[in-house]
Order: C-alpha cells, then structure tokens, then sequence
C-alpha cells in the first residue's frame, strides 16, 4: 500500500470535484477529502447514491457537500460548460479533480467486440474526461495549487487478452493524462497525474472477476493514502507520474 499519512487538516478549504462519487472508490475519496477539510462536489449519475455519501458527509460534521447529477454517457457540451459555470459562480475556482467514473464493458476477445460497445466505453471512459478536463482547466488554474488525478488500471499499463475497450480506454487515459502534465509543466500551478488502484473490493471488481472472493481483496477506504497525498500540498511538484495505491 502507497505509505503516507495525512495530516488531520491536509485539504482544508479546497475544492475537489469527483466523478462517479456515488460509490465504490469515487464515495470513499469523497468522504476521505471531505473529513480532510475539502468541500467536495459530487458527481455521477445516480442522484440517490450521490445523496447517500451528501448525508454521511453531513452527518459526520464535514464541510457541506455538493451533489451534481452528471450523466457522462449523455452529457452535451453545453453541459459541460454549465457546470463550470455553476463552480465559477459558486467557488471562484477549482483546486482538484479526481477522474474517477468509468464502465467496464465486456470482457471479450476483441474479434467478438462490436463497435457499439467498444465506442461506449470510449466515450465515456475517454471523451467524457477529455471534455470535463478541458472545459474546467480555465478554473482549476485559478487555483493556487491545483491537482488532476486520472484513475488508470494495470491493463492500461500493458495490455491483456480479453479486456478490449477498458484496457484501450486506460492507455488513452494515461497518454492524456501525460499530455495535460507536458501541457501544464512550469506555466501553471496544475498537475496531472495517474492513479492504478489495484485490485479493490469494488462492484466493478466483482464484474470483473464474478468467482473471486471479494474480502481477499481491500477496501477502497485503504487504498486513500494515494489520493490524498495527490490532492494535498504534500504532492506539489509531483507531474506526469503513473503511480499505484497498493
């Protein structure tokens, strides 16, 4: 597991948004940020979800929570551009993003994989990132020292039979993710860099692997110290790399 404690009060006062923050590691980085002093703002799909993680974070005395029902698959640019006009108005800037959403797809040779599927898990784990990045880039610069964190995979690493589009999906997500850190090196306080989580006890772990038994593997909760050492000052500096949480 990456070694790094976080001191009680690391994110204070910073603005992260997180997608796909309804459950799974999306949920847990939002409670994590959250009680490290973060106002974090919600997004995903399911609104229900997303209101569960508002309450828990309420409940536990954190800074209040924004929920933002955001449909990656369907959004429109105008979208886009709305919403970051709801974080300008509201917060003035952005100091973090963690890329957090993404859909599996099936797990097929790639002979077998129809097109529909493969340009659905690109879209969405691809061009819904490219265009939340690059339509709030203009905010998170106005931030002192603003962090981007790609969730990538090992298959994004190198590639492995039978897991098409996800794993074309990563590669893609870490060459953006190296060329917005490129882009960015020495002429703004941004950077970007990648996360692979490993293998965590998540709904998309289970899809992945339907007979593995879920307790031999941890708990998205165990697996923050990554992220809150990228969304932390303690990470300033630290640009272009691909690192792992476990």
């Amino acid at each position: 597991m990456f070694d790094y404690t976080a001191r009680p009060d690391l994110l204070k006062d910073r603005v992260i948004l997180i997608t796909g923050a309804g459950r799974g590691i999306g949920a847990a980085a939002a409670k994590s940020f959250a009680a490290h002093g973060a106002t974090v703002l919600l997004l995903g799909k399911t609104e229900a979800n997303l209101s569960q993680v508002y309450d828990e974070i309420e409940a536990a005395g954190h800074p209040q929570p924004v929920v933002i029902p955001f449909n990656l698959e369907t959004a429109l640019p105008h979208q886009y551009d709305e919403l970051s006009v709801l974080i300008e108005n509201e917060f003035g800037r952005l100091d973090g993003l963690l890329h957090n959403a993404s859909i599996l797809g099936p797990r097929t040779p790639l002979e077998q994989l129809s097109g529909d599927n493969f340009m659905r898990v690109m879209h969405v784990n691809v061009n819904a990132m490219f265009m939340l990045s690059s339509t709030l880039l203009p905010l998170l610069k106005l931030s002192e020292d603003a962090s981007v964190a790609f969730t990538s995979s090992s298959v994004g690493r190198k590639g492995r039979a039978y897991w098409g589009a996800y794993a074309v999906s990563k590669f893609a997500t870490e060459g953006l993710m190296q060329v917005m850190a490129d882009e960015l090196d020495g002429i703004a306080n941004v950077r970007a860099n990648s996360i692979n989580p490993g293998a965590t006890r998540t709904a998309m772990r289970a899809q992945a692997y339907p007979g593995e038994n879920p307790a031999t593997r941890p708990l998205p909760e165990d697996i923050m110290p990554l992220y809150l050492y990228l969304m932390g000052p303690d990470s300033k500096g630290v640009n272009g790399q691909a690192l792992d949480a476990q």
